[in-house]
């Protein structure tokens, strides 16, 4: 029996690293961002080294985040009655934001925003 759920364990824990590569290749995949950042320097490919393995923990720690607060606003959306104000007080901070940390983040050049912004217009 304790095979078993060390064999669970190890392939919950590879499901998810496996998930933040797969996230991580998908949303960095973008042409306009490679011809950018198309610097071939020790420096530039320093950082964007460094941005990728900071991306793996800080992205996951994000989607953890973000799933929480789709839960959270989901369950506050029910107890309120359908309430849709109420819940995207905590979609919208908690979905929305920087899911990956660019070469931009590391040189403070652009803010990381964990938390994003919050709802200006609140829905009747």
């Amino acid at each position: 029996m304790t095979t078993k759920i060390r064999g669970m364990k190890r392939s919950t824990r590879n499901f998810f690293i496996g998930a933040a590569f797969g996230l991580l290749i998908a949303l960095t995949g973008n042409p306009a961002t490679a011809a950018e950042n198309s610097e071939t320097t020790p420096g530039g490919v320093g950082l964007q080294a460094a941005s990728w393995l900071v991306t793996i923990p800080y992205g996951a720690v994000k989607v953890a985040y973000a799933l929480g607060g789709g839960i959270v606003g989901s369950l506050a959306w029910a107890v309120t009655g359908g309430n849709t104000t109420v819940a995207k007080a905590v979609w919208i901070p908690s979905i929305t934001g920087d899911y990956i940390v660019r070469p931009e983040n590391l040189t403070g050049e652009k803010p990381l925003q964990f938390v994003g912004g919050s709802s200006d217009k609140p829905t009747p």
